[in-house]
């Protein structure tokens, strides 16, 4: 979330002294693309399964979730070299993590490059590391395999997420942010990487909320390159992190329940979520907003960079704060182009807003301007936000 209001659009905003700043965005995905309304009989005919009501109640879940495209990790071949992926009850988590591990490490790889390249500097100039994931496990972790495979400097200074879910792509910002203001002409980079291998399973009648997953979830990786007081004419800020909060809301840790088993990671998305988020989002956002002064009636005038947890989620928010439909937008626009691709997503919200920043531009800055400069929207100020 951030201001909009009373910006001029002729002129970038000058960054904040010591506030952190995102410099440059990246992502990557798999090679497996899937077409929502093929999903489900792929899904079927991949795990051997022939119930019809099963397949009736996924057909219902795709159509509802908005999602019209989505890259994964998981593939015909693969189930044909591991096909104990989609056999009930067997062992497999040894199988998973040996996809995963090498999965999660090649895409924040890529991620990460596409973002150096953006960024402009050689990758030697980053100084600290944070790596988030929720779709491996390993020690050593995620994080050195990444900073091997940019050729970080041995000295790079590296914090590990694992495990935070959705909320891990706005918990890593938050840190990086820290870690920025905290921390004189440092450089940070933030990865983040999930695949869904980790909790593939077969259809089953006394697991109903698996099919959720299988409608919603897609893999991929982001990567935000953060730093406070860019260097003018070399890195060009593209948000202004101006404060973060979070805010865990009590008695509701089994409401999306993780388990990690023999046969993989287990999850369950409590039924109530869309209506939990829906009672507490105002009071979060007013506490938010305090921070910096601003009341319910300027929320339009912000951009919004939400999470796109599902559609009911964004409905539910939409109407509790009154926001205009294109406030969500981008966030949506993420949801039915990649899935809810979990602590990745929030990377590609952003990257929506500034193409959409960028559009706007174009309305009021003159053709040949922009066919000879590298035009960048104005520096906004990102407030963030994680309730877990």
């Amino acid at each position: 979330m951030g201001s909009i209001g009373k910006t001029n659009n002729k002129k970038p905003r000058v960054a904040t002294p010591g506030k952190a700043t995102v410099l440059a965005l990246g992502k990557a995905f798999p090679h497996q693309l899937i077409m929502q309304e093929l999903l489900v009989d792929a899904y079927f005919k991949n795990t051997k399964c022939d119930d019809p009501n099963l397949k009736q109640k996924l057909t219902r879940l795709c159509k509802s979730t908005t999602v019209k495209t989505r890259y994964v990790v998981m593939s015909e071949d693969m189930l044909n070299k591991y096909p104990e992926l989609a056999i009930e009850g067997l062992p497999t988590m040894k199988q998973r993590l040996d996809i995963s591990n090498k999965a999660v490490t090649e895409m924040a790889i890529e991620a990460s490059q596409a973002c150096i390249v953006q960024w402009g500097r050689p990758a030697t100039d980053i100084t600290h590391l944070v790596y988030v994931s929720s779709s491996e496990a390993r020690l050593p972790g995620g994080d050195l395999y990444l900073a091997r495979g940019l050729n970080l400097s041995p000295e790079t200074q590296r914090v590990m997420l694992y495990f935070n879910g959705c909320s891990g792509g706005v918990a890593g910002l938050r840190v990086a942010k820290d870690i920025a203001e905290n921390n004189p002409g440092s450089r940070v980079l933030l990865a983040t990487s999930e695949t869904t291998v980790i909790g593939y399973k077969p259809p089953s009648k006394d697991r109903p909320y698996d099919l959720v997953g299988a409608a919603l979830f897609g893999d991929g990786a982001g990567a935000v390159v953060l730093g406070a007081d860019p260097i003018a004419n070399i890195e060009s800020p593209l948000f202004e992190l101006h404060s973060a909060i979070q805010w865990f809301l009590p008695d509701t840790e089994k409401t999306i329940d993780g388990r990690v088993t023999e046969e993989g990671i287990s999850f369950k998305l409590g039924r109530d979520l869309p209506e939990i988020i829906e009672e507490n989002v105002e009071g979060f956002c007013e506490r938010l907003m305090g921070v910096v002064g601003y009341s319910r009636e300027e929320y339009n005038e912000m951009f919004w960079a939400v999470h796109p947890g599902g559609p009911a989620i964004l409905n539910r928010m939409e109407k509790r704060l009154g926001l205009s439909p294109e406030k969500l937008g981008a966030s949506r626009r993420a949801l039915m182009d990649y899935g809810n691709a979990s602590s990745n997503t929030i990377v590609y919200v952003l990257e929506y807003m500034i193409e959409e920043s960028l559009k706007k531009q174009r309305k009021i800055v003159p053709t040949k301007t922009i066919a000879h400069k590298r035009i960048y929207p104005t520096t906004e100020k990102l407030q963030l936000s994680s309730a877990n």
